[in-house]
């Protein structure tokens, strides 16, 4: 885990978070919400690593098949910045692209098989 804050956005800047978070390995998730958005995406971490700064109204919730994870949206510009995950609701990965100084395209990144976790086809 990274020991400073790392700070973070959607595009707009309505939604604006600090998060303490390792940035590799990255992924990305096979799930067919994740294989739209196309994010790269940080290693889990525990829900109190994450901190709203400003904009928490602004966003809004998505869930879909079994509705235990919860991906979180900027209302305004449609960027997503981070999820609670649905393995375990404790903890949460955020977007490597809203991170303010980092090159989400330097980075490697591996696949989650999200798409095994389905229970409805093609969810």
């Amino acid at each position: 885990m990274n020991a400073e804050a790392l700070h973070g956005s959607c595009h707009c800047g309505a939604v604006r978070f600090e998060v303490r978070t390792a940035l590799a390995p990255a992924s990305r998730c096979n799930c067919s919400l994740c294989r739209r958005k196309g994010a790269l995406i940080s290693p889990p971490f525990a829900a109190g690593e994450l901190t709203i700064t400003r904009g928490e109204a602004d966003l809004t919730l998505y869930q879909f098949n079994t509705r235990v994870a919860k991906h979180y949206f900027c209302r305004h510009c449609g960027i997503y910045p981070f999820h609670q995950t649905r393995k375990d609701p404790n903890l949460w990965r955020v977007n490597l692209g809203c991170l303010d100084g980092v090159d989400a395209y330097a980075l490697e990144a591996g696949v989650n098989d999200g798409a095994s976790l389905s229970v409805v086809e093609d969810a």
